[in-house]
């Protein structure tokens, strides 16, 4: 049985596991170390099977140029599961509590870098379409948007930003 809860600092060794062993490299583990240090607000969720941590998403702020004062938009960045535990429904149930917990939390949208297959099971749709493009050279359908608030992105024209800790 999973269960997704809010990150813990006591969990911090083993977000770092996940991450590493998820990506076969230390850069998303080191990132999310860079995201939990820097970004101001956090929120890091996990998933747990059997007490043990095999999954785990970060959202942080991004801003928008130009600025739309008030409109909270937050990056999904990264998500990781445990190789041993894909497949099994714990990405899809990270995505789902992590959105819940941003809408809970205020948050208007949330943008992802990712594979459009994968995030469109969210609501993910290219970011485009809302008037909001990225600052990476990427595939127009692999930078997506979600409004968790109907409207929110409506009349946005505009570029986001990640946080600099994602380019470090």
């Amino acid at each position: 049985m999973i269960h997704v809860r809010p990150e813990r600092p006591e969990d911090a060794t083993a977000v770092y596991r996940v991450n590493e062993e998820a990506f076969a490299q230390r850069d998303e583990a080191d990132l999310v170390e860079r995201l939990r240090a820097r970004a101001h607000p956090y929120l890091g969720l996990v998933a747990e099977e059997d007490g043990e941590v095999v999954g785990h998403v970060a959202f942080t702020p991004v801003t928008l140029e130009p600025a739309r004062p008030g409109l909270d938009v937050r990056g999904l960045a990264p998500m990781a599961v445990l190789p041993t535990h894909q497949g099994h429904g714990i990405g899809t149930a990270l995505g789902h509590a992590g959105l819940a917990a941003c809408r809970e939390r205020g948050c208007a949208a949330v943008v992802v870098l990712g594979y459009p297959d994968y995030y469109a099971r969210f609501g993910f749709i290219p970011a485009s379409t809302y008037g909001v493009g990225t600052t990476y050279e990427v595939p127009d359908d692999v930078f997506m948007a979600v409004e968790l608030v109907p409207g929110a992105l409506d009349g946005v024209a505009a570029t986001a930003h990640y946080l600099p800790a994602l380019a470090d």
